[in-house]
Protein backbone atom coordinates (compact mmCIF):
# COMPACT_ATOMS: atom_id res chain seq x y z
CA UNK A 1 0.00 0.00 0.00
CA UNK A 2 1.07 3.31 -0.40
CA UNK A 3 1.90 6.01 1.75
CA UNK A 4 0.17 8.98 1.81
CA UNK A 5 3.23 10.77 3.45
CA UNK A 6 5.47 9.50 0.68
CA UNK A 7 3.21 10.35 -2.55
CA UNK A 8 2.78 13.76 -0.43
CA UNK A 9 6.76 14.11 0.06
CA UNK A 10 7.16 13.28 -3.75
CA UNK A 11 4.64 15.51 -5.26
CA UNK A 12 6.33 18.22 -3.23
CA UNK A 13 9.67 17.60 -4.55
CA UNK A 14 8.75 17.20 -8.00
CA UNK A 15 7.00 20.98 -7.81
CA UNK A 16 10.03 22.27 -6.36
CA UNK A 17 11.66 20.69 -8.98
CA UNK A 18 10.18 21.82 -11.94
CA UNK A 19 9.99 25.45 -9.84
CA UNK A 20 13.91 25.14 -9.64
CA UNK A 21 14.02 24.03 -13.18
CA UNK A 22 11.95 27.09 -14.45
CA UNK A 23 13.93 29.31 -12.72
CA UNK A 24 17.17 28.10 -14.07
CA UNK A 25 18.53 26.45 -11.16
CA UNK A 26 19.07 23.24 -13.13
CA UNK A 27 21.40 21.43 -10.25
CA UNK A 28 18.51 22.16 -7.56
CA UNK A 29 16.27 20.89 -10.23
CA UNK A 30 17.72 17.81 -10.35
CA UNK A 31 18.31 17.41 -6.82
CA UNK A 32 14.66 17.93 -6.31
CA UNK A 33 13.61 15.13 -9.20
CA UNK A 34 16.32 12.96 -7.64
CA UNK A 35 13.88 13.56 -4.15
CA UNK A 36 11.01 12.87 -5.37
CA UNK A 37 11.95 9.48 -7.30
CA UNK A 38 13.09 8.57 -3.65
CA UNK A 39 9.70 8.86 -2.65
CA UNK A 40 7.67 7.63 -5.16
CA UNK A 41 9.24 6.98 -8.38
CA UNK A 42 6.79 8.13 -11.46
CA UNK A 43 7.12 8.24 -15.00
CA UNK A 44 6.48 12.18 -14.72
CA UNK A 45 9.13 12.32 -12.29
CA UNK A 46 11.75 10.56 -14.54
CA UNK A 47 10.76 12.28 -17.49
CA UNK A 48 10.99 15.79 -15.81
CA UNK A 49 14.73 14.55 -14.87
CA UNK A 50 15.95 13.60 -18.28
CA UNK A 51 14.32 17.26 -19.59
CA UNK A 52 16.82 18.92 -16.54
CA UNK A 53 19.44 16.73 -17.72
CA UNK A 54 19.21 17.56 -21.09
CA UNK A 55 19.27 21.33 -20.26
CA UNK A 56 22.80 20.02 -19.01
CA UNK A 57 23.77 18.47 -21.87
CA UNK A 58 23.47 14.81 -20.80
CA UNK A 59 21.44 13.73 -23.04
CA UNK A 60 22.65 10.19 -22.63
CA UNK A 61 21.39 10.48 -19.00
CA UNK A 62 18.23 11.86 -20.39
CA UNK A 63 17.50 9.09 -22.81
CA UNK A 64 17.77 6.72 -19.78
CA UNK A 65 15.75 8.08 -17.87
CA UNK A 66 12.72 8.45 -20.22
CA UNK A 67 13.83 4.73 -21.00
CA UNK A 68 12.79 4.29 -17.00
CA UNK A 69 9.55 6.54 -17.62
CA UNK A 70 8.30 3.84 -20.16
CA UNK A 71 9.09 1.30 -17.88
CA UNK A 72 7.03 2.75 -14.70
CA UNK A 73 3.95 3.83 -17.01
CA UNK A 74 4.43 2.85 -20.67
CA UNK A 75 1.03 4.74 -21.55
CA UNK A 76 2.64 8.28 -20.76
CA UNK A 77 3.56 9.34 -23.97
CA UNK A 78 5.91 12.30 -23.20
CA UNK A 79 8.97 10.01 -22.54
CA UNK A 80 9.31 8.56 -25.68
CA UNK A 81 8.49 12.27 -27.29
CA UNK A 82 11.51 13.30 -25.35
CA UNK A 83 13.66 10.78 -26.62
CA UNK A 84 13.06 11.61 -30.29
CA UNK A 85 14.07 15.01 -29.60
CA UNK A 86 17.19 14.27 -27.84
CA UNK A 87 17.84 11.58 -30.73
CA UNK A 88 17.10 14.49 -32.80
CA UNK A 89 19.92 17.09 -30.88
CA UNK A 90 22.64 13.81 -31.18
CA UNK A 91 21.80 13.84 -35.17
CA UNK A 92 20.31 10.52 -34.94
CA UNK A 93 17.39 11.45 -37.07
CA UNK A 94 16.36 8.51 -38.74
CA UNK A 95 16.39 6.02 -34.91
CA UNK A 96 13.99 9.22 -33.66
CA UNK A 97 11.35 8.77 -36.00
CA UNK A 98 10.27 5.48 -34.53
CA UNK A 99 10.12 7.54 -30.96
CA UNK A 100 7.32 9.90 -32.36
CA UNK A 101 5.49 7.38 -33.61
CA UNK A 102 5.24 5.80 -30.44
CA UNK A 103 4.32 9.19 -28.42
CA UNK A 104 1.70 9.51 -31.03
CA UNK A 105 0.11 6.58 -29.93
CA UNK A 106 0.42 6.70 -26.64
CA UNK A 107 -3.27 6.62 -24.35
CA UNK A 108 -1.88 9.51 -22.01
CA UNK A 109 -0.12 12.91 -23.94
CA UNK A 110 -1.83 15.88 -23.91
CA UNK A 111 0.42 17.70 -26.29
CA UNK A 112 -0.44 15.39 -29.25
CA UNK A 113 0.98 18.34 -31.50
CA UNK A 114 4.50 18.21 -30.46
CA UNK A 115 5.53 14.74 -31.92
CA UNK A 116 3.96 15.97 -35.40
CA UNK A 117 6.11 19.24 -35.09
CA UNK A 118 9.44 17.39 -33.84
CA UNK A 119 8.61 14.53 -36.67
CA UNK A 120 8.33 17.25 -39.20
CA UNK A 121 11.60 18.76 -37.86
CA UNK A 122 13.26 15.06 -38.57
CA UNK A 123 11.93 15.34 -41.91
CA UNK A 124 13.27 18.33 -42.97
CA UNK A 125 16.71 17.59 -42.08
CA UNK A 126 16.37 14.41 -43.78
CA UNK A 127 15.45 16.88 -47.12
CA UNK A 128 11.70 14.76 -46.98
CA UNK A 129 9.76 18.38 -47.55
CA UNK A 130 6.39 17.29 -48.70
CA UNK A 131 6.61 14.73 -45.45
CA UNK A 132 7.25 17.29 -43.08
CA UNK A 133 4.65 19.76 -44.38
CA UNK A 134 1.93 17.09 -44.13
CA UNK A 135 3.22 16.08 -40.12
CA UNK A 136 3.53 19.95 -39.53
CA UNK A 137 -0.23 20.24 -40.98
CA UNK A 138 -1.12 17.25 -38.56
CA UNK A 139 0.08 19.54 -35.61
CA UNK A 140 -1.85 22.37 -36.35
CA UNK A 141 -5.12 19.98 -36.23
CA UNK A 142 -4.15 19.65 -32.44
CA UNK A 143 -3.24 22.72 -31.71
CA UNK A 144 -4.36 25.35 -34.67
CA UNK A 145 -2.90 28.63 -32.85
CA UNK A 146 0.21 27.16 -32.50
CA UNK A 147 2.74 30.46 -33.46
CA UNK A 148 5.77 27.91 -34.18
CA UNK A 149 4.39 25.60 -36.48
CA UNK A 150 2.42 28.22 -38.14
CA UNK A 151 5.62 29.74 -39.09
CA UNK A 152 7.68 26.52 -40.06
CA UNK A 153 4.30 25.24 -41.87
CA UNK A 154 4.85 28.89 -44.14
CA UNK A 155 8.97 28.00 -44.46
CA UNK A 156 8.59 24.37 -45.45
CA UNK A 157 5.87 25.46 -48.11
CA UNK A 158 8.59 28.28 -49.14
CA UNK A 159 11.25 25.57 -49.81
CA UNK A 160 8.96 23.55 -52.31
CA UNK A 161 8.53 26.31 -54.89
Amino acid sequence: MEDPAHLEQAEFFFQEGYRRQMSGDLDAAVENYRRSIEFYPTAEAHTFLGWAYSFQGKIDDAIRECEIAIQIDPDFGNPYNDIGVYLMEKGEYGEAIPWLGKAMQAKRYEPRHYPHINLGRVYAKMGKIEEAVTEVRKALKFEPDHVGARRELHRLIGMLN
